[in-house]
């Protein structure tokens, strides 16, 4: 177990005192949820599919030539607060979440919705994509995913005129997820890109990642990555896309508009108002021995989207 002194502590690491009382609640939660599976209660089977091989997928040039994290550190440190609000509670709590059967509907400003099963988009052509990945809470890793363009969905559909901006809408499932028993945030998680971000081909909609399909923890089946956005806007286990005229309302958004905007690019000159972002500790080190990047680095390819906003606003 490893001891720091106050001065060593990162504010990002320091748990709010209303996260901590939920943070209790989530536990008993959690508590009798296992109790019913235990008592063969709603105990949905648990996916077969971690752990299976991805095949025939193909390297992309989009890929970073930094060194990549373990599958052990990027599967057991991460963010999926339906499982809970620590890092540890996700590869505990997300055995349990259902992902057969499993669709995906993509509906709104479109020519031709459609609802896409799993297996159908598992059936396209994969990249690898190593990719750094920076956390809002100042902390990063490099992953190589596997996934597709999320603009080769938007191709099948059609997107109209009207299509502006398009929402990810994450899975809500009670009998699985003790998280969502609680009102940490507004269920279910909605994030939301610019159409003009989501067709960018850096964004992806990731089915696996260390050639395997995605373990439960980080986004099973199917998640988006964003990865010049900090890592919450890149939603996991996406079971609905819409294209939508109006910028959606996002689920941190709603829960604290002053700390997080809708664009939350990777930016070291605009601080999160509790602690600085111009440094990252680049896991599993315990250090800020990285310079944050502009646009996580990113920026040759994404900073003309951004022509002419004030990059120091959060929006």
């Amino acid at each position: 177990m490893l001891i720091k002194r106050p001065s060593e502590i990162l504010p990002s690491e320091i748990t709010p005192h209303g996260t901590y009382l939920r943070r209790r609640e989530f536990v008993s939660a959690a508590g009798a949820l296992a109790l019913g599976v235990a008592a063969g209660i709603r105990a949905p089977a648990a996916a077969a599919q971690e752990g299976r091989k991805i095949k025939g997928f193909i390297k992309s040039k989009f890929s970073t030539t930094e060194k990549m994290n373990s599958l052990k550190e990027a599967a057991g440190y991460n963010n999926f607060y339906e499982f809970g609000t620590d890092k540890s509670d996700p590869p505990l709590y997300a055995k349990r979440l259902k992902t057969q059967p499993w669709t995906v509907v993509v509906e709104g400003e479109v020519a031709k919705p459609r609802t896409f099963g799993i297996e159908e988009l598992m059936k396209m052509q994969m990249e690898e994509r190593i990719y750094r990945l920076r956390c809002v809470e100042a902390w990063s890793m490099v992953i190589p995913w596997i996934g597709f363009e999320f603009n080769r969905i938007a191709r099948l559909v059609e997107p109209t005129s009207k299509a502006k901006f398009v929402e990810f809408v994450t899975a809500q499932q009670p009998e699985t997820m003790p998280g969502v028993r609680l009102p940490v945030l507004d269920w279910p998680y909605i994030e939301g890109l610019r159409i003009d971000e989501a067709m960018h081909p850096l964004t992806i909609m990731s089915t696996g990642m260390y050639d395997e399909v995605l373990p439960n923890q980080n986004g099973a089946p199917i998640r988006l990555v964003v990865p010049w956005k900090y890592g919450f806007k890149s939603g996991k286990s996406i079971v609905r896309i819409r294209f939508v005229e109006k910028q959606p309302r996002t689920a941190w958004e709603k829960a604290n508009s002053q700390e997080y905007g809708f664009y939350s690019n990777v930016n070291p000159e605009v601080d999160h108002p509790r602690w600085s972002q111009r440094t990252e500790k680049r896991l599993p080190s315990f250090f800020a021995n990285h310079k944050t990047q502009l646009f996580n680095g990113y920026g040759d390819q994404v900073a003309g989207l951004y022509a002419g906003m004030d990059l120091r606003k959060l929006y």
